[in-house]
């Protein structure tokens, strides 16, 4: 297995070995935030990569995002996208050592698959002491075979409703039907409301 560490994920930007980057938004989470109507939720973006989400959160008015990734190269790149008055927080570390929490919405686009699955207990964990009850985590899971070869790793429904049932109500968890055309048929659009 790789070392999936902030060394590895540094590399992949600098050599702009991104494959994962669309370059803008998933149809999936755009037509999600299209659909919220308080710009005033506190909102996390774990693992957020070059943040199209956080870009078009804060186009649209919304103006307490939180953007974490242990790569530097995204956040100097995001940071520049953003301009002096977005109000979003931008942060240089390890999801699993950050210390905020009661956040009302975190987004999920590619961070999941993106770790070692051995962590996928203690992300559920992370995700439940992030979020302020009720709070929602929702966006996409891959729906392909695990396999040792990745990032990306692959799931299933069943998988991760096992991963999720004990500390969230599964409130979706479906095939996005507005995927990008690479990704169609291969993700999951989902919420899970935490208990």
């Amino acid at each position: 297995m790789k070392n999936l560490n902030k060394e590895f994920w540094e590399d992949r930007y600098i050599n702009q070995d991104t494959g994962w980057d669309i370059g803008h938004i998933s149809t999936p989470l755009k037509s999600y935030i299209d659909q919220l109507r308080d710009k005033t939720i506190k909102i996390l973006i774990p693992g957020a990569g070059n943040g199209y989400e956080a870009v078009y959160l804060a186009e649209q008015g919304f103006c307490n995002i939180t953007v974490i990734d242990i790569a530097k190269p995204p956040l100097e790149q995001l940071r520049g996208r953003l301009t002096k008055t977005d109000r979003a927080t931008l942060i240089e570390g390890d999801f699993f050592d950050l210390e905020l929490s009661d956040f009302d919405l975190i987004l999920e686009q590619t961070f999941f698959c993106a770790l070692d699955p051995s962590l996928r207990p203690a992300y559920a964990r992370k995700m439940k002491q992030l979020l302020k009850p009720k709070g929602k985590l929702a966006g996409l899971l891959f729906n392909f075979p695990l396999t040792e070869s990745g990032p990306p790793f692959g799931g299933d429904q069943k998988e991760y409703k096992m991963l999720f049932s004990k500390d969230f109500t599964i409130k979706i968890l479906e095939n996005a039907y507005n995927s990008i055309k690479p990704r169609a048929g291969k993700e999951l659009f989902f919420i899970f409301e935490s208990k």
